[in-house]
């Protein structure tokens, strides 16, 4: 197939050369092979009704984030989006949507986490993933340091049927969603979470790592900005 060339805005460039030259943290696997699949070649998919979403879906700034319960800057960006989604979420100009990214290698237990965040999701809507999200990286001390255990009191503490719940965690239903965004992120060049991903339009932008505050507010103001005309090649949502 012939290859085809895509632009950007411009405004996505110039968020790129902010983050190139900002500290960030990233929780990097120790094993970051990913077998016979080119990294970075491919767009991740777009926000869909199967995606929990905080914020207006049709905000013009989207930033899907691919994280790890068990990773401490993924607790500490968890924060920083929560208040990104304070400043830009209630005007309807920017939307969070989580996707999972479990380490594996570092954390094993993120992808029971993970598994228990869609079960909560299953049991008490959309609201309730936030609200057991939240609550599960205000209580792990992070670095697969997590009691599994603890799971059901989290899932009853956001009023969730604590058996229902527990059917759900131990039938599994979810570790296909999982894995399934777990390489569709690998695919798409991520090398550690959290990895997040802008999405203007139909065009998107990585921005990789804990990015601080003041970081973030700088990339949304650009984006959200509409002056500029120049573009670059990307990939285009699928």
């Amino acid at each position: 197939m012939e290859d085809k060339k895509y632009t950007i805005p411009a405004a996505i460039v110039i968020a790129g050369l902010i983050i190139a030259g900002a500290l960030y943290m990233v929780n990097q696997p120790s094993d970051t092979s990913t077998g016979d699949t080119e990294r970075g070649t491919v767009a991740v998919p777009a926000v869909s009704a199967d995606d929990h979403i905080l914020g207006n879906p049709d905000a013009k700034v989207v930033i899907v984030e691919y994280s790890d319960f068990e990773c401490p800057f993924c607790k500490n960006f968890h924060s920083t989006m929560h208040a990104i989604m304070n400043e830009y979420g209630t005007g309807g100009e920017v939307a969070w949507v989580y996707r999972h990214f479990p380490i594996v290698s570092r954390h094993p237990k993120a992808v029971t986490q993970a598994e228990a965040s869609e079960c909560a999701a299953e049991l008490g809507g959309n609201q309730a993933f936030w609200d057991f999200a939240d609550e599960l990286y205000r209580t792990t001390p992070g670095n697969n340091q997590f009691d599994l255990t603890k799971l059901p009191e989290i899932a009853t503490s956001v009023g969730l049927d604590e058996g229902a719940f527990n059917e759900c965690l131990e039938s599994g239903r979810y570790r296909e969603k999982v894995q399934r965004q777990y390489e569709e992120v690998v695919a798409a060049g991520g090398r550690g979470t959290p990895h997040n991903v802008v999405i203007v339009g139909d065009q998107q932008a990585p921005i990789e790592g804990a990015q601080p505050i003041e970081v973030m507010r700088r990339v949304i103001e650009t984006l959200l900005d509409d002056s500029g005309a120049q573009s670059i090649p990307a990939v285009p949502i699928q």
